[in-house]
């Protein structure tokens, strides 16, 4: 028979009626999984904070990992971190924006078809095409030009700054063979060109153009004045060489060069505090039993098991079973499986 604390938390009956008041029992997401910022939390009506805050504030480095980033920061060299999915790789970026007030942090995902020249900038010429051609644009106002000019994350954390950005390329080892190289150049010089700029530069009205910047997180101080900046002759020189983290999921080896000028990181699984802390900072509240359980069951099977678990998986299972109430009965296999079954 069904209980009701196994019932009471599906809005979702399937049973081929409308119920369309039920979407308004839907409670508050995860933490995690929050995305509207400027909505307030149902219970707080306070307003959510900004992304670097939200993720930094929840992460709790080891001794080994506070080590090698303040090397990277004293030493001014890019962080290739390793290690399997789930173990906090991406949000060790934001633990360090979030407790140097270092604002925004700059994110570059990886694949396969990523370009060096898409992690510095983009040049919409088709657009600036079509609007010479509507006569939008008039060719004594050359300095327009910025208007289909983005710098991207890689180019904007090279911007002139008092204090350094922090740049996460994300699954660097996802990349085509020559992009490690190409970063290398990057690395080492602390700056890099805009041909379209560059081009025009010897024009009196073209040496000073305002482009568009990488910055998206609204809720964050510095958005405004940092949504478009001013690019000199063509040419972004890093004042303070940036806070460069990379990830990496052991897909592929690098070429030596690119090791040599790098520190690295490997992250390994959390143990059972650290997990507890985790839970415990993402829920906000002292663990329940059921929670416990759970805790022990996921090291157990990620210890002894043939594939990779996620603190992700834990994380979803002892939200849906202690806050929803779901029964663990149904969910706990579910939730916890291997990501390579």
């Amino acid at each position: 028979m069904t209980t009701d604390r196994e019932t009471n938390w599906e809005i979702f009956k399937g049973d081929r009626s409308q119920h369309p008041e039920a979407i308004a029992a839907l409670p508050d997401p995860p933490p995690w999984r929050s995305f509207l910022q400027a909505k307030p939390s149902k219970q707080t009506q306070a307003k959510p904070d900004s992304k670097a805050k939200r993720r930094g504030s929840t992460f709790y480095p080891n001794d080994r990992e506070i080590k090698m980033v303040n090397a990277a920061l004293a030493l001014r060299r890019p962080l290739l971190v390793t290690g399997k999915p789930g173990t906090g790789k991406t949000s060790l970026a934001y633990a360090v924006a979030y407790e140097l007030g270092l604002g925004e942090v700059l994110y570059w995902p990886i694949t396969t078809r990523t370009t060096l020249k898409e992690g510095l900038y983009s040049y919409d010429a088709i657009g600036r095409l079509q609007d010479a051609q509507l006569n939008k644009e008039g060719e004594q106002d050359i300095k327009r030009i910025g208007k289909y000019i983005r710098l991207g994350a890689l180019g904007t954390a090279f911007l002139p700054s008092a204090k350094p950005r922090v740049l996460l390329i994300d699954e660097v080892d996802k990349s085509d063979i020559d992009l490690p190289n190409d970063l290398l150049h990057i690395f080492e010089e602390g700056s890099f060109s805009i041909p379209e700029l560059e081009r025009i530069a010897d024009q009196p009205q073209a040496k000073e153009i305002p482009v568009k910047t990488a910055y998206r997180d609204r809720y964050e101080a510095n958005y405004k004045a940092n949504t478009t900046t001013t690019i000199y002759e063509g040419v972004v020189e890093c004042q303070e060489f940036p806070l460069v983290i990379m990830t990496s999921n052991d897909e592929r080896e690098f070429p030596p060069a690119f090791l040599r000028r790098c520190l690295r990181l490997d992250m390994g699984q959390p143990d059972s505090d650290r997990l507890k802390q985790i839970v415990e900072t993402q829920l906000g509240a002292d663990l329940k039993a059921e929670a416990e359980k759970l805790i022990d069951y996921f090291r157990q099977r990620r210890d002894e098991g043939d594939g990779n678990l996620a603190t992700d998986q834990l994380l979803n299972a002892v939200f849906l079973i202690t806050q929803y109430k779901a029964p663990e009965k149904d969910f706990k296999e579910i939730l916890l499986r291997y990501l390579n079954q």
